[in-house]
């Protein structure tokens, strides 16, 4: 007899089940992609205990015909591609068509579906884990598909042993309806776990409802510290939110990359995001974001892994470059005053308008009436702000958050102007910078300031570090890279890759100070490294950049290890900590801090200010209790 043989349908089902069902989260992640393939603008999701006993997914899609019913509990059957072609530039979530297949085989699984807008009557069909044919029978049903999936692993024993806790399981589960949130803003979702409604995301078609669906799955304080960037290139498109490099997180737990509506993780975007950070992030910290990137399906290959969760680029390096360079780009031209509250501003005696809402509010917490707007700005409750002044505001970098025009009133500002008489006259057309005006050093190492909002504490020796590394990096890029050649040229044993790939980037070497010449089939010579670089190990140096080179295409590394020696030298060239500082240098440093890129962070990823707000500061005191 021959030793080869076919396998059953039944276990190359649960074969396939072992690739695609890793955990009730597993199922969830492919019903959900199929609703939403299906045009769904509603899926409710009802688990419980953590989804080992029951799923059901109802959504209100295009719904099946009674015919397709048992194809679509078939392996390898799909509605969403038909040939080779269709392949190649997949715009759809699921189209591998064993989903439901392998779900079936290691459940007790059921499909109720209607395709028509009129009427009630369904069909319904199930499987139980083992070879049956397929029964279809009327069942009601509005338009749309309800999978309902019951005692996931009832059949596989060992596969449940490996099952986590209730709460464990529920938590993955959670974070794929998470992800299909971000990815489909106008989808309505609602999830209910053992009876207990946990979300209800309504749909988000303007940027503000999109704000409040991220705000609600990544939390408000991510969208109060979220950085708003959209760069289009043809045919790349990056559009989405990142956390400024002061709300970092220990863990890489927030970071959601989507492609396509598709979310991924990629080690090639990975690498793009974590270079973009590199100068602002503090060391062991991960940056939090929520980005979408959009390019023609036909330069992406979603076929190459079961779940679908890895994706290929046809063109790697510039997919990357261009990641990096328009999140680098973001990130450098936030300013102090992108920073700043973007709708609560002081309006003086110890008041605050809600821009938002036009809500005035006393320090006891009272609203005073609504402030109107429009190109007058008259203020609305006119003896609450008395003799108020309009400032003009100032527009940051940061897509639709502005910070708003703010009022002070006159005898504040001319209280102020007393103590310093140099100072611009506030009270005139003269704006109001966003880091204010200092009013004092606090044992020689913070500026105490006031702005419209209240009170600035910046540090000094941070601040100046990170203004002082900019003008350095500024010059190197003037002047150009200086090199000298080695006296000895340094040989390096390689391998064939490596010394192809020497050959193929040998111009971005030279641009770099790094000349390396090929000198075998496994042999490279470097013969010219930058000065700033003498005292480094060149030859490790020149490994880890050619690693780079072969995974994604580029490499920061070389200009990673000349940013560290100018860091070191913006540190020691910065003022030192109990420098005393007049007014004027104080304010010098904090205009210098307005115009100066990633200034909110030093050298080393630490922030170079801070603001505490007129109503943080009534609470310290317990004013308005």
């Amino acid at each position: 007899m021959s030793r080869i043989h076919l396998l059953s349908s039944r276990l190359a089902n649960q074969i396939a089940a072992g690739e695609v069902v890793e955990r009730p989260a597993s199922v969830v992640k492919e019903v959900l992609e199929n609703s939403l393939d299906a045009g769904a603008t509603r899926v409710d999701i009802d688990v419980e205990s953590g989804g080992g006993k029951l799923i059901r997914i109802r959504d209100n899609g295009a719904g099946m015909a009674p015919d397709d019913l048992p194809m679509a509990l078939a392996r390898h059957a799909t509605s969403k591609i038909a040939s080779l072609e269709d392949l190649e530039r997949v715009a759809s979530l699921g189209f591998r068509g064993e989903a439901l297949a392998s779900i079936g085989s290691v459940s007790r699984l059921t499909i109720t579906s209607n395709d028509q807008d009129q009427g009630s009557e369904g069909s319904s069909a199930a499987c139980e884990g083992r070879d049956m044919t397929v029964q279809v029978k009327p069942a009601p049903h509005p338009r749309g598909t309800t999978v309902e999936v019951r005692d996931l692993f009832f059949n596989t024993p060992a596969r449940r042993k490996f099952m986590r806790t209730e709460k464990t399981e529920f938590n993955h589960l959670e974070e794929v309806v998470k992800r299909l949130a971000l990815s489909c803003f106008d989808v309505a979702f609602s999830l209910r776990h053992n009876g207990r409604v946990l979300h209800n995301l309504k749909p988000g078609n303007t940027q503000a409802e999109r704000q409040r669906r991220v705000a609600t799955v990544c939390g408000p304080a991510f969208m109060e510290q979220a950085l708003y960037i959209e760069a289009d290139v043809p045919p790349l498109k990056l559009w989405g939110w990142v956390g400024l490099p002061t709300f970092s997180r220990s863990q890489a737990d927030l970071q959601y990359f989507f492609v396509n509506g598709r979310v991924i993780r990629d080690r090639l975007i990975a690498h793009a995001v974590k270079q973009a950070y590199r100068d602002v992030l503090y060391h062991g910290r991960h940056p939090a974001f929520v980005l979408y990137l959009e390019l023609d399906p036909a330069q992406v290959d979603v076929n190459v892994h079961p779940t679908k969760h890895e994706v290929r680029f046809r063109d790697g390096r510039a997919v990357h470059n261009f990641v990096f360079s328009s999140l680098h780009r973001a990130l450098a031209d936030v300013r102090p005053a992108d920073q700043l509250p973007d709708h609560v501003v002081a309006a003086g005696d110890g008041t605050t308008i809600d821009t938002e809402t036009g809500e005035i509010r006393t320090q006891g917490g009272l609203a005073w009436g609504v402030a109107e707007s429009g190109d007058g700005e008259n203020m609305g409750g006119g003896s609450l702000v008395r003799g108020a002044h309009p400032t003009s505001g100032y527009s940051g970098n940061m897509g639709d958050r502005r910070v708003r025009t703010a009022y002070q009133s006159l005898d504040q500002i001319q209280a102020y102007n007393r103590l310093h008489p140099n100072l611009p006259d506030r009270a005139t057309d003269e704006e109001v910078p966003p880091l204010g005006y200092a009013l004092a050093q606090l044992k020689g190492i913070y500026i105490l300031a006031e702005n419209t909002y209240g009170l600035v504490l910046v540090d000094m020796h941070a601040a100046h570090e990170r203004i002082t590394y900019e003008r350095l990096k500024t010059a190197r890029e003037r002047e150009g890279i200086r090199s000298q050649p080695l006296l000895v040229p340094q040989s390096v044993a390689v391998s064939q890759r490596e010394v192809q790939v020497a050959g193929e980037y040998g111009a971005l070497f030279q641009r770099l100070g790094l000349a390396v010449d090929v000198a075998g089939e496994e042999v490279l010579v470097i013969r010219q490294i930058p000065v700033s670089l003498r005292d480094s190990d060149v030859e490790q140096l020149l490994r880890d950049v050619l690693a780079d080179l072969i995974e994604f295409g580029s490499s920061e590394r070389i200009e990673a290890h000349m940013d560290e020696i100018l860091s070191t030298m913006a540190c020691h060239g910065s003022v030192r900590a109990n420098r005393r500082l007049t007014i004027a240098e104080m304010n010098a440093l904090l205009r210098e801090m307005e115009e100066t890129e990633r200034s909110g962070q030093c050298n080393h990823g630490r922030p170079t200010w801070t603001q505490l707000g007129l109503d943080e500061l009534d609470k310290l005191f317990l004013r308005g209790r």
